[in-house]
């Protein structure tokens, strides 16, 4: 008889967040006025062997660049760790595990930063990625891009959880 497969979910302890993205999450920046707060998140059912996680939020509508948007990039989570509190993602932060290191977002920061669409823009989506790898240490240069993380991520990829918000402003 096959093994089960584990079912590997990310989610968020905040109802709303299902519906649309409440401000206290969204950016304090370009004309936004959120709180800029990550917001909690939790996983269950990582594949076995799991050694370490990675989390990210991406806007795949972002259409000023061809390439989308990397809200957050957040790297060398402990096996042992599956969630993160409210706030998580600021810069400096104490709320991460010893060794949790956050990576270069495209607004230049090694911290969260919250969705701000363009005014009239459609609703973008963003989405929350949690990743399980094979490795303790992800091998990626301190300071690296959501992009340089997610390609490396590829060749220590034991499974991966998404969760999608959406956003839009008037």
């Amino acid at each position: 008889m096959a093994a089960a497969k584990s079912k590997f979910v990310l989610s968020s302890s905040d109802p709303q967040l299902a519906i649309s993205v409440p401000l206290i999450y969204t950016a304090k920046a370009f004309g936004c006025s959120g709180g800029n707060q990550s917001p909690e998140l939790h996983w269950s059912g990582a594949p076995k062997g799991t050694q370490s996680f990675v989390v990210t939020l991406f806007d795949r509508d972002e259409r000023s660049t061809p390439s989308g948007w990397w809200h957050w990039v957040l790297y060398d989570l402990p096996k042992d760790i599956d969630n993160l509190p409210q706030g998580a993602g600021a810069e400096h932060s104490s709320a991460l595990p010893a060794g949790a290191l956050q990576g270069r977002t495209d607004l230049g920061e090694d911290a969260y930063h919250g969705p701000c669409p363009a005014k009239g823009d459609p609703p973008h989506r963003y989405v929350f990625t949690v990743y399980a790898l094979n490795v303790a240490k992800l091998p990626v240069p301190p300071d690296s891009s959501g992009g340089m993380v997610t390609s490396i991520v590829q060749e220590h990829l034991l499974g991966k959880a998404v969760f999608v918000a959406h956003y839009g402003r008037p």
